[in-house]
């Protein structure tokens, strides 16, 4: 899959309308300039590795989650997710987010509480089962 400058700035969009923020409010957060992540944002720009670091920690995502979003890394593969912690941290997969960052805010909220419904559907059936004792 090929990321094209435009595609990065629709997933910084995405992510950082998903967060709730505003532009000015992620450019005061991240310490990015507002026009600088415009321009990231409109495609203009590709963002370098030191950017997206500092949009990581506004946007409440790992440097490694937003790379992978973007594009500038692989998706993990559940071997590889094993070994990274933050993985399995109630974290959304990144290769989820970045399909998710092409439908509208709307999809993207419903799909992510259709995905925290069955979470807690799958922690309930699990935490029953392992209650329950064999007689």
């Amino acid at each position: 899959m090929t990321t094209t400058i435009s595609d990065v700035g629709r997933v910084i969009q995405q992510l950082r309308l998903m967060a709730e923020l505003t532009p000015s409010k992620l450019s005061a957060m991240s310490g990015v300039s507002m026009s600088h992540l415009g321009r990231i944002e409109r495609g203009e720009r590709l963002p370098s590795a030191s950017v997206l670091r500092k949009l990581a920690k506004p946007l409440s995502l790992s440097e490694v989650e937003l790379f992978s979003y973007v594009g500038y890394l692989s998706p993990l593969t559940p071997s590889v997710a094993k070994a990274h912690t933050e993985y399995g941290s109630g974290q959304l997969d990144p290769y989820v987010a970045t399909v998710l960052t092409q439908e509208p805010v709307e999809v993207q909220r419903a799909v992510i509480t259709i995905l925290s419904f069955l979470k807690s559907m799958a922690r309930g059936v699990a935490e029953s089962k392992g209650g329950q004792t064999n007689s």
